[in-house]
């Protein structure tokens, strides 16, 4: 009987032990906030200063019934100068374009050879975009069944240039 005794003792004693500190609130995990996002302006693209460089384009030459009209390659170089004035950025630009621009049949030797341009330029400076607007005069030169023949004129655009890496 001194068995039974004993094993019934440790048999309802063994639940009282686990309960010996009395119940324990289990211990929350430190909250941590996260940061609050920081908000930053777009920063602006550098587009003041001197610059020259290379076209290759399209030219299409429409004579409105004269029958002098074609269309090629034409290709050259630019150089200007342009102010930064934070959102705006204002300049001016001088090119040169090189063409072989056939025009008209049967007129003989009649070609737009070149086109030279001196524009003034507005735009909006969109970080690495510059979005623009661009308006000037242009000479354009060339041969008018085998003479020479020039003449001035002007012309209006508009253009987006893109920078392809931090400056």
């Amino acid at each position: 009987m001194k068995k039974i005794a004993v094993l019934a003792f440790a048999t309802l004693s063994a639940p009282i032990a686990a309960f010996a500190g009395g119940p324990v609130a289990p211990v929350a995990d430190a909250y941590v906030e996260a940061p609050a996002p920081v908000m930053t302006a777009p920063t602006d693209g550098e587009w003041g200063g001197l610059y020259a460089g290379a076209q290759l384009g399209w030219g299409n030459v429409t004579s409105n019934g004269a029958g002098l009209d074609g269309n090629d390659v034409l290709g050259g170089l630019h150089a200007g100068y342009r102010y930064d004035l934070g959102r705006t950025v204002l300049g001016g630009e001088i090119d040169y374009n090189f063409a072989n621009i056939e025009l008209g049949e049967g007129l003989g030797d009649t070609s737009l050879d070149s086109v030279a341009r001196l524009k003034l330029m507005a735009g909006a400076d969109l970080g690495r975009a510059l979005v623009y607007v661009t308006a000037g005069g242009a000479y354009a030169d060339g041969s008018l069944a085998g003479s020479s023949a020039s003449g001035d004129g002007y012309f209006a655009g508009i253009g987006m240039d893109y920078q392809l890496n931090e400056t």
